[in-house]
């Protein structure tokens, strides 16, 4: 059977339900083009794939190169099944709290917060006030703030009772008038209950920070590129950031890394052209190197890398999306930025040294996420770059054929718009990878069960194989 799909048809839902599906009951892909070009359209790029029932005794061909095995993936690899939740994870990843109720805030920009005049005054008349206000912090401040300062304060009454909660009169007040008639709106019965509690409060997130100086945090929501960050852990932070009680640069190094972005690019899901990092799916399942908590050399490195980083969005006054924005750009020379570049490809050579993979080709280079020009256009620009196009050849070493590929593009748009460069590994390096990692995560899942670390595996019922079972085995 020959199966032309969107390239999307190895990702998400659309392959547990499709190539898995097949995979699992009986069939073979033994030929996959991931990435052919649609003719007549420029923006669509589409997977060609042959499938055949049972085994296959010729070669299999994967972008016309000889493999061992197609997966589901489309990877050189062994695995079909989505990656496992690994015990070795747990515990060490949290959503943000959902106070549920824009009253417990003090901010300045929020018509439904109490002005921070208010809480200032509120202090000064009773100094304890401050024992149950917070600084609050969410996933913009950390993205576009070159220090990720916050700049909004919350009430917090944790766990408490309505009775213990009342002995700061001044703050339930607040709570009371702003808070519990939003809350006695909602469904929940929690919420209307517990007004005075933040609607999801994570408590586990607070005893897991509890002793920790500092914390790890991403901004989970449609967010442009993966950006890590340490704040201190005596705030409250927002559901649209996901909190890591590590404080290590080791621990840093491996999540900031190419190798970490690739797997939880390719298995978070995306709103737009941003990506949503979900622990779920991203970190729970991503098998870390061996050690990587004490390697001193991802220590070393991360610690350099950071605090270069550091001190370079302050003296130029931008966030995380602002300077990986110039990160990714091909026309940027500054050299602080092709500084940035270097680090991040020794620390990506570090985090791989730590896995045993430095066979990997490393070679960085500039590329399109997506391309959206139409027939007319590219038949207007040179003949080179119309093969490049039609062959999704993309992949640039050299910025300076990036920028010129760019001004092109943008002469024969009219566009001033900026095209979506992404420095980075090519995809057969992304997708050796990837494979890797899967495998990885399989043997560590194994491992674990085989120890009893982990729940149970369920076992399923193999289907019989019968001439009826249609929906069963793959009649091809």
């Amino acid at each position: 059977m020959g199966l032309i799909a969107t390239n999307t048809i190895a990702q998400g839902d659309t392959r547990t339900t499709g190539l898995r599906w097949i995979c699992q009951y009986g069939g073979t892909i033994y030929n996959a083009q991931k990435r052919l070009k649609w003719p007549g359209l420029a923006a669509v790029v589409v997977s060609v794939i042959n499938i055949c029932k049972d085994k296959y005794l010729s070669k299999y061909l994967l972008d016309g190169r000889g493999v061992s095995r197609i997966s589901a993936f489309l990877f050189d690899s062994k695995q079909d099944e989505d990656p496992k939740k690994l015990i070795s994870n747990s515990g060490k990843s949290f959503a943000g709290s959902k106070i549920y109720g824009q009253g417990f805030l003090f901010d300045d920009s929020d018509t439904k917060a109490t002005p921070l005049a208010e809480m200032y005054r509120l202090i000064e008349k009773d100094p304890r006030n401050q024992e149950r206000i917070f600084p609050y912090i969410g996933g913009e401040e950390v993205n576009s703030s070159p220090t990720h300062q916050y700049h909004r304060y919350v009430i917090n009454f944790g766990e408490m009772s309505e009775e213990e909660a009342r002995k700061w009169t001044d703050l339930i007040a607040i709570v009371e008038e702003k808070v519990k008639p939003e809350r006695f709106e909602q469904k929940r019965e929690s919420y209307q209950r517990y007004w005075w509690q933040y609607g999801e409060k994570r408590v586990e997130l607070w005893k897991a920070i509890a002793q920790c100086n500092r914390v790890l945090v991403i901004a989970c929501a449609a967010t442009k590129y993966l950006g890590f960050a340490f704040l201190p852990s005596n705030m409250v932070f927002s559901h649209k950031l996901v909190v890591f009680p590590l404080s290590h640069y080791s621990h840093f190094s491996a999540m900031q890394s190419r190798i970490h972005e690739a797997w939880s690019v390719f298995f978070s899901s995306t709103l737009k052209d941003d990506l949503t990092y979900n622990s779920s799916d991203c970190f729970e399942t991503f098998p870390f190197p061996e050690n990587w908590e004490t390697n001193s050399d991802l220590e070393e490195i991360g610690e350099t890398y950071y605090q270069f980083r550091v001190e370079l969005m302050v003296k130029n006054n931008e966030g995380l999306t602002a300077t990986y924005n110039r990160f990714h750009d091909p026309a940027e020379i500054d050299p602080e930025i092709l500084k940035l570049r270097d680090l991040h490809s020794k620390m990506d050579y570090a985090v791989l040294s730590a896995y045993g993979w430095q066979d990997l080709d490393t070679s960085c280079g500039f590329v399109l996420d997506y391309l959206d020009l139409d027939e007319d256009a590219i038949l207007q620009l040179p003949t080179e770059l119309q093969i490049r196009i039609h062959t999704y050849d993309l992949w640039f070493p050299d910025p300076t054929e990036a920028v010129y590929f760019d001004a092109m593009v943008k002469q024969i748009t009219g566009s001033k718009r900026k095209l979506p460069w992404r420095y980075r590994w090519t995809d057969e390096t992304r997708d050796t990878l990837l494979a890797r990692l899967l495998d990885l995560n399989q043997h560590r899942y194994d491992e674990e069960q085989r120890l009893g670390q982990g729940p149970k595996k369920k076992t399923k019922a193999k289907p019989k194989r019968t001439k009826n079972s249609g929906q069963q085995t793959l009649d091809l």
